[in-house]
């Protein structure tokens, strides 16, 4: 045998052919047919909604606007009566004057509250949490029947505010809710009552503001109300014209505070008839749903044609982070 001093080298086995697979930079996650149709089944629900509750009722009562319809017989087809009626009927006026009246008043005011007492939450008042909940808690009670109630005994002729003033020594004191120069302003303090919601808004954009603004704003010698107007206001431009919207939407769709302060009939005198009031009369009272709907149409007009103005204004005291 012959025996070679050097070393044994494994023998390599054949390389294996491999596939290769191309690689592609991502891969998009597009979702399967099974997952479109459960999403449209949960969807389901809302779609039904917005056909049966909203868009149809807002279709049928286009359609009514130009009929005489009273609830009991089919709508008969008038054309544009309904629009030419309102023209010349005196309590339609009466209704947009209170109603603009109550909105112009009443908003600024609450807007106003709220911003002030933000300010003052927002200086590290100790238990902000429950200030915050127990100053929200008028607005979700302000539209409600009871409070509505409560407002018209605090309010009348025996009430706390005339109790509360004879005491001092004030006397021959009006009914507030029975005398047509004050029937109003009763109500526009109670909208004002409500400033909870836009108050909480108004906080939170507060706290969004960086502090160094007004450390710079200090060193160069501006006072409190130098920074309010300089860096608050600005700054908080965009929650304003926000608030401003939806609260100027909701003054125009007040309707329980007049209904149960004034008994139903807007009195005294007409002087808290607002618009939705009388719509409510003339369709339900009245059974005159075809001018009702047209009436709630010129609403709709009225409310989207000051949004409109809103937003084209906005663009003059409204400012952004990328202005």
């Amino acid at each position: 045998m012959l025996v070679t001093d050097e070393p044994q080298v494994p023998s390599e086995s054949p390389p294996v052919a491999t596939r290769r697979t191309r690689r592609w930079p991502f891969r998009p996650n597009l979702p399967s047919l099974g997952e479109g149709k459960v999403a449209y089944l949960f969807l389901t629900p809302w779609f039904l909604g917005l056909l049966l509750i909203t868009l149809g009722p807002i279709l049928a009562s286009a359609y009514l606007s130009f009929t005489d319809y009273s609830l009991i017989g089919a709508p008969e087809w008038t054309g544009g009566d309904n629009y030419e009626r309102m023209l010349s009927d005196p309590r339609f006026f009466q209704s947009l004057k209170v109603t603009f009246t109550y909105v112009f008043v009443s908003v600024p005011l609450q807007l106003a509250f709220a911003l002030a007492l933000a300010l003052v939450l927002d200086k590290g008042v100790r238990g902000l949490a429950f200030y915050r909940s127990a100053y929200y808690l008028p607005s979700l009670l302000g539209a409600s029947v009871a409070v509505a109630i409560l407002w018209r005994q605090i309010f009348g002729s025996n009430g706390l505010i005339n109790t509360t003033l004879g005491a001092i020594g004030f006397d021959n004191l009006p009914g507030w809710v029975s005398t047509p120069d004050y029937a109003l302003g009763t109500l526009i303090v109670l909208n004002v009552w409500t400033f909870g919601a836009p108050m909480v808004i108004f906080l939170a954009g507060l706290r969004q503001i960086p502090r160094m603004y007004y450390e710079a704003a200090s060193v160069d010698g501006a006072g409190r109300l130098r920074q309010f107007v300089t860096i608050t206001l600005p700054l908080l431009s965009p929650i304003i014209f926000f608030n401003l919207v939806l609260q100027t939407i909701s003054a125009f769709q007040t309707f329980t505070q007049s209904f149960i302060v004034s008994g139903g009939t807007g009195g005294p005198a007409d002087s808290t008839l607002f618009y939705t009031l009388y719509l409510y009369q003339r369709g339900f009272g009245n059974f005159d749903m075809g001018y009702a709907s047209a009436l709630a149409w010129v609403l709709l007009l009225i409310v989207g044609g000051l949004t409109a103005v809103n937003f084209l204004a906005s663009k003059y005291w409204v400012f952004y982070g990328d202005d």
